[in-house]
Parts: C-alpha cells; structure tokens; sequence
C-alpha cells in the first residue's frame, strides 16, 4: 500500500484535512459562543478507565529514583474533565487526543480526537441538541452526512427512540423483560427471546454479550437513516458511568447518536455517587478479569472528586468520524493528518 506520506495520495487526502479543519474551527467558535472554556487534559493516567470492553495503552512512568510506575494513556478525557467539575468549571470542552487498543478498522483508529464536553446543572437532553448544531456546523450549508450509499440531513428533526423501543422494532425482543425491577440484568430470558426469533448466540455468552450482538446485528444498521437518530434510555447494566432515569431504576440517562448506521456520540446524566460508581467499576473489573485475564486500577483521586463534583452532563463525540460523514470519506485513516501506522505480523 502506499504511504499517506507519497505526494500523489497527500494531494487527494489534502481536501478532506483542510476540511477537518474547518469543521474543527466552525465547532470552537460555537463551543466559545456557548460559553465553553476549552481544556486540555494530560493523557497520561493512572488508570484508562474501568468498563471491561475498554483496552489501554500501558506504560511506565520512571521516577527520579530509576523506579517505575506503571500508568496509561487515557481512553477518554472524562476522568481529568470530572475532575476540573470538582474543582469549581462550570461548562467546559476538550478535543482530546485518546487511545483505544484492539481497535483498528474503516471507523477506528487506535489513537483518535475525541471532542468531549460537561455543562453543569443542566438536564442530559439539552446534549441532544448541541450535537445536532454541531453536526449541522460540520455539514456547512446544506450538507449531508454520507457513508457507505447511506444518507442523513442532520438539518432535519432527529428521531429519538429509546433503547428498548429500538429492539421490540427491530429485533421483535422486549429487552425490559429481560431486566429486573433494580436494573439486574437476566441473561437466561435474553437468551430465550434471541432463540425464539432466531438469533445466533454462543452458550456461554453473558446478557451483556447478547444485547451487544443485537444491537450491531439488528438495531444498529437501521439508525441514523435520513435522519439523525438518538438512542436513548440505555438500561442500567450498560450505563457504568451514568445516573439511572428518576422514572424507571431499569435504564440510565444514556443515549447514543447515530447517523448513516455509525455511531458518533455517547452522552450522561452524570453519576456523581462515589460508592455507587466503585460498585460499577468493580463489576466491570470482574467481567474485564474473566474475559481477557486482566483488570486495571480504580483512579482514587476520580472516586474522591465524585463527592464534591455538582450534578451535569457529559458526552463524547468521535470527532474524526463526524469528519469523515460530512465528507464523504470511506475510511477514519482518510481524514487524520498523519495516521497511526498498520501493525504488521511477521
């Protein structure tokens, strides 16, 4: 394959950087008009987060002394932003640089921008609408999102379907059955109602495993179609981080969005419950543990923020994909200035 560094393949990629550009000057100003004060968070961590799922880059960090300390290079900005909520900031925003191990593909990149942003005492649901303005602002005048010969006009009114409502459409699965009155999830139902409309599962496979196999299987392909979608109300058990709905203990302040079928942001009713969030790390640590042998720290320091963090909003949007949809580009690579080189297996 030719390197992105030959002149010939610069001059095509070229278009879509300076547009990245653009798209990156157009979502500063409106962030700054918003009242967002950009920061810049050190990727360096003790730990790069606690959902089992989740792989880092690790490290060592050698002291003065010539003794080492293991560390990681963060998969998000969220510990460091919560933090900076703790401290006293209001409403900020990052486009951080993050790194995500196991992950290499058309839509991923092992290191990537993440533009994450916080608004403090304000309702999950108004991030719906800063990511539609933002998309808008990335699409210009009259711009689609594209990918793969799917379309969406993110200047048309988003659809927003809860989670549970998506599977009934789309895979005939009444998810909240499978889920008890507190939010424990209950994988011998899941896996009756996968069997009974004939969906693949392996027998050792967790209700977490099933609802993730649906969803890419059956949920996700149909989102984001025309218009942008907003998949809300995740159920608890895949919301580590964020406070459960006041209405119903089964699902959590969680939504996705999604345009073309791809995923593009993740947004919270924050959890500022300390002992709460050290529950749901240790699961996840456990799950990490059984699956692939291996679990990384709890950040202490984040767990103690928790106590005097006040009530927000967060959410991720993968800025490079945004790119890439507003675009046209076929593949993440196409629209980072310099891409991370394939790994090789002699």
């Amino acid at each position: 394959m030719t390197p992105w560094w030959n002149p010939t393949v610069h001059a095509d990629r070229r278009p879509l950087l300076l547009a990245r550009n653009r798209i990156q000057s157009a979502m500063r100003a409106w962030l700054g008009a918003e009242g967002f004060t950009e920061v810049d968070t050190a990727a360096l961590q003790v730990s790069p987060g606690n959902e089992a799922h989740l792989h880092g880059f690790e490290t060592q960090a050698v002291g003065n002394d010539g003794v080492g300390r293991q560390m990681y290079l963060h998969t998000s900005p969220e510990f460091a932003m919560k933090k900076l909520l703790a401290a006293g900031e209001t409403r900020i925003a990052a486009f951080a640089h993050v790194w995500r191990n196991r992950e290499r593909g058309a839509l991923h990149s092992p290191e990537f921008t993440m533009l994450e942003w916080y608004r403090v005492g304000q309702d999950y649901t108004v991030l719906m609408d800063d990511c539609a303005n933002l998309l808008r602002l990335a699409c210009g005048m009259g711009g689609v999102l594209r990918y793969r010969g799917a379309v969406c006009d993110p200047f048309a009114e988003p659809e927003r379907v809860s989670v549970a409502q998506a599977f009934q459409t789309h895979a005939g699965i009444d998810l909240l059955a499978t889920v008890a009155a507190d939010g424990s999830p209950d994988a011998a139902l899941l896996a009756v109602q996968m069997d009974r409309v004939g969906l693949h599962r392996s027998a050792d496979d967790t209700w977490s495993d099933m609802l993730s196999k649906v969803l890419v299987e059956k949920v996700e392909p149909h989102l984001g179609h025309g218009r942008l979608t907003i998949l809300d109300r995740y159920p608890a058990a895949e919301a580590a981080l964020a406070r459960r709905a006041p209405d119903d203990p089964r699902v959590a302040e969680r939504f996705e969005l999604y345009a073309c079928g791809v995923e593009l942001a993740n947004g919270f009713g924050e959890l500022t419950n300390p002992a709460e969030q050290r529950r749901r790390f240790e699961a996840e640590m456990e799950e990490k543990a059984r699956v692939y042998g291996l679990r990384y720290p709890i950040d202490e320091d984040f767990l103690a923020a928790l106590e005097i963090m006040p009530q927000a909003c967060g959410i991720a949007m993968g800025f490079d994909r945004v790119v890439m949809l507003a675009t046209g580009a076929p593949r993440i690579d196409d629209v980072i200035w310099t891409p991370v080189a394939q790994v090789s297996h002699a």
